[in-house]
């Protein structure tokens, strides 16, 4: 039953808001790059970075688990970039590449974990899907600073990050440093990704990064609003979707919350592009 006063409840809501306001803001700059994609690569190539990382270290630490997939993300989002640049292989391919490759490496590590005879592999698993409810405060507190560097990040070169994102032949021109702000721009996602990872898992967290970017660039043409509206509505769906899951849960039958989360985002795209579109309609009949 739903207790609005549920300690663990409030704790995830703050860090699922939290997190989605971070995937929605920088999710943004992946849409208008026309790079979703990469956001779905990225999650699905971090795997085998937790798996290593729990194989090395020993520890399911979340920090050190998390640390693991930043660099795999990374690794992952940056082989994308040297089949781009060095080969003829489109950019759609590479992704797919990556992607596949990645996770199947990451699931063959993830098996063989699974086949041994203890138990302190257990729970590695929950990075395919997530489990929000595992969220503790620590967890909420991760967030919270990686999420304020990133946005930091984002605020301080965001004249940069705007030219990049609409002409970045206009920012090589200008004598910018088109490769480094690109770099930088991924890794920042590659945070978004990964803060989200224990939330709702490799498989949804792209769903999560791109449904508030895509809502919301259905309300405004301009990029700063876009970014404040995108991570409205990743927080909303954050806060909405974890208060549903808790809502409909019952005992021995808990709804998960990270596909909540993304279903309630992916409801509020459906919505936005059916009022746009009724708008534009009634906007050419007056």
């Amino acid at each position: 039953m739903f207790d609005y006063l549920s300690y663990t409840v409030v704790t995830v809501a703050i860090g699922t808001a939290m997190l989605g306001a971070v995937a929605g803001a920088l999710g943004s700059f992946a849409v208008l790059r026309r790079q979703s994609l990469l956001a779905d690569a990225v999650s699905h190539a971090a795997l085998p970075g937790v798996v290593l990382a729990f194989l090395v270290s020993g520890s399911k630490d979340p920090l050190t688990l998390s640390l693991g997939a930043a660099v795999a993300g990374w690794l992952g989002a940056l082989v994308v970039l040297a089949i781009v640049r060095l080969s003829r292989v489109p950019y759609d391919s590479a992704l797919a590449l990556v992607l596949s490759v990645f996770f199947g490496f990451g699931l063959l590590l993830l098996t063989s974990l699974q086949k041994r005879a203890d138990a302190s592999q257990a729970g590695l698993e929950r990075f395919l899907f997530g489990q929000a409810a595992t969220l503790l405060a620590e967890d909420v507190k991760t967030i919270a600073i990686l999420g304020t560097i990133a946005i930091g990040v984002l605020i301080v070169g965001w004249k940069q990050f705007q030219v990049l994102a609409f002409d970045p032949g206009f920012a090589a021109g200008l004598g910018w440093p088109v490769m480094l702000l690109d770099v930088i721009l991924m890794l920042l996602l590659v945070i978004a990704i990964v803060l989200g990872l224990q939330a709702v898992g490799v498989v949804l967290m792209s769903a999560l990064v791109v449904a508030p970017a895509v809502a919301a660039r259905q309300w405004t043409h301009r990029l700063g609003w876009m970014v404040i509206l995108a991570a409205a509505i990743g927080a909303t769906s954050g806060v909405v979707g974890t208060v549903a899951g808790d809502a409909l849960s019952k005992p021995g039958r808990p709804v998960p919350t990270g596909p909540t989360i993304t279903l309630v985002a992916t409801l509020i795209v459906a919505v936005s592009l059916t009022v746009r579109r009724g708008m534009d309609r009634w906007s050419r009949t007056t």
